[in-house]
């Protein structure tokens, strides 16, 4: 059975993220963003449960922790799919092109790849969205000697929404369904509408909370 992108040291992975090769790419590097986001969030949970001093904090962290956990199994199996995504589309680039038959079939794989390699870095930024809502309960009630760490949490999490949508743009000026490409877009709106604010409203309570006695 052939390793996993990410199953490899953190070290590998940069030397191939570094390399000449195509995959690892930008949109792996997203998905992965995201997944430590979501770790950090993991982590700050842990701190806090089983703490004396945020007992009344340990069932809420337990709900953040489930959620947090789920988002970073989700998001790291998505920088692997983001692999699988563009090995199909450069396959499907290398079907013959001798015959009209040739050409149509090789088109239409090309089309239906491009859509799964716009699918992948949406799902990513959506599941790096997510994320956001799970550290404003983590930054106030939290274990405040890891607060910082939910500060950079809010930092990955916004890279890798915009990072994921830079892969989803790539794809998009390449597809031919306008409605496919229409719809993606009013997604992208939406992901990305009051994103901004959001980030900056997190980061003024990461630094209330740091800040505070």
């Amino acid at each position: 059975m052939e390793q996993r992108t990410i199953d490899t040291t953190v070290v590998a992975y940069l030397d191939a993220l570094a390399s000449g090769a195509p995959t690892p790419g930008g949109g792996g590097a997203a998905a992965l963003a995201g997944a430590m986001a979501a770790a950090l969030i993991s982590m700050v949970c842990n701190l806090t449960i089983g703490k004396q001093r945020y007992a009344e904090a340990e069932d809420e962290m337990r709900a953040v922790l489930d959620r947090s956990e789920t988002l970073r199994a989700e998001l790291t199996q998505l920088a692997e799919d983001d692999v699988a995504a563009f090995n199909r589309l450069s396959a499907a680039y290398k079907l013959p092109r001798v015959t009209e038959a040739d050409i149509a079939i090789r088109r239409d794989a090309i089309q239906e790849a491009l859509k799964r390699a716009t699918e992948v870095p949406l799902r990513t930024a959506r599941a790096a969205a997510a994320i956001l809502p799970l550290c404003p309960p983590v930054a106030e009630r939290g274990n405040q000697a890891a607060v910082s760490d939910v500060g950079v949490a809010v930092q990955l999490a916004h890279a890798a929404i915009r990072s994921a949508l830079l892969n989803v743009e790539i794809n998009l000026r390449t597809l031919n369904d306008p409605l496919y490409v229409r719809q993606v877009r009013n997604e992208v709106a939406r992901l990305t509408e009051g994103l901004a604010t959001e980030v900056e409203r997190l980061d003024a309570l990461v630094m209330q909370r740091l800040r505070a006695e």
